[in-house]
Formats: C-alpha cells, sequence, structure tokens
C-alpha cells in the first residue's frame, strides 16, 4: 500500500478512459494532481452534455466510480476530481463573479448575508474569495441546506 502518486494518477486515467470507451467516446483524459487530488480533465466532446449531466451529476458519478476504483484496489490517494470541458473550471469562474458582488455587497453595506444552499466545490471557492476581500464566511447549516453566511469585518479597535 506504498505505491506512488504516479501510480494512482496512472491507474486512475486508465479506469476513467476505459469508463468513457463504454459510451463509445475514445479520448485521452489528461491527468495531474495537486499532492492530494488527482485532476482528471476531459476534453470537449460531442458528449459533453451526456457526460456532465444535469448539474453536473453524471460528472460526479464518474468521478465517484473512479474513486471508488482506486479505493478498492488499495491505493493511498484516491481523492479525484472528473472535470469535463473545463465544465467546473468555467463554472467556478462564474461563480466567483457573483461571490465579489456578495463579498463587495456585504463589506459596502457592513451587514451579513445568508446565501443560497450550495455544495462543498461551490462553498470552498466563496470561502477562498471572502478571504482575500477579509470577510468572514461561515457555513452553517446541514446536508441539503448547508449554506454560507458572509459577515462584514469587525471593528475590534472600539473598547
Amino acid at each position: 500500500m506504498n505505491e506512488s502518486m504516479e501510480e494512482a494518477i496512472v491507474y486512475a486515467k486508465k479506469y476513467l478512459e476505459d469508463l468513457l470507451s463504454f459510451f463509445g467516446l475514445n479520448t485521452d483524459v489528461y491527468a495531474t494532481s495537486d499532492d492530494e487530488v488527482i485532476q482528471l480533465n476531459v476534453p470537449s466532446t460531442h458528449l459533453n452534455g451526456f457526460l456532465i449531466g444535469q448539474r453536473g451529476e453524471n460528472m460526479r458519478s464518474l468521478q465517484y466510480l473512479t474513486s471508488t476504483a482506486l479505493k478498492n484496489n488499495n491505493f493511498a490517494h484516491s481523492r479525484v476530481n472528473v472535470d469535463i470541458a473545463d465544465y467546473k473550471k468555467q463554472r467556478a469562474e462564474r461563480l466567483r463573479e457573483k461571490a465579489e458582488d456578495w463579498v463587495k455587497k456585504v463589506r459596502d453595506s457592513k451587514e451579513s448575508m445568508n446565501l443560497d444552499p450550495m455544495n462543498a466545490a461551490d462553498r470552498r471557492v466563496v470561502h477562498q474569495l471572502s478571504a482575500e476581500y477579509g470577510i468572514t464566511s461561515d457555513s452553517e447549516g446541514e446536508g441539503r441546506d448547508r449554506h454560507i453566511v458572509l459577515r462584514p469585518p469587525t471593528d475590534d479597535k472600539e473598547e
């Protein structure tokens, strides 16, 4: 159980390529890692819509299957991020733009703001951005209701 990240990447890449071939898509998956997470990027094809699925559901399923295959084969590294035609990347960029507006609004109005529930990946994007602006962000709620509350910076100087 002491194989390298490199072996896990090779396995995950081949597994996802084999999975895609079942749908008649023979393509080269671009694979990298950032120490913890194996990044698998599927290039844009005529099957984008199908592979991504409604709100990314099919893409998440491919990610889950690949991660499970790594775990079942005793790879130490089994965290996987699958992106198809840069769907997640573009979505994160759009979310960052929206989050900038929210963060500036909180900063200028000095009033807290409750955001709509979002998944963990989206919340991470918002937390990172709010930190850049010095805005406090906390995740609250459970499961599907988990959402972020943005709070303006507090002036601790008033004693």
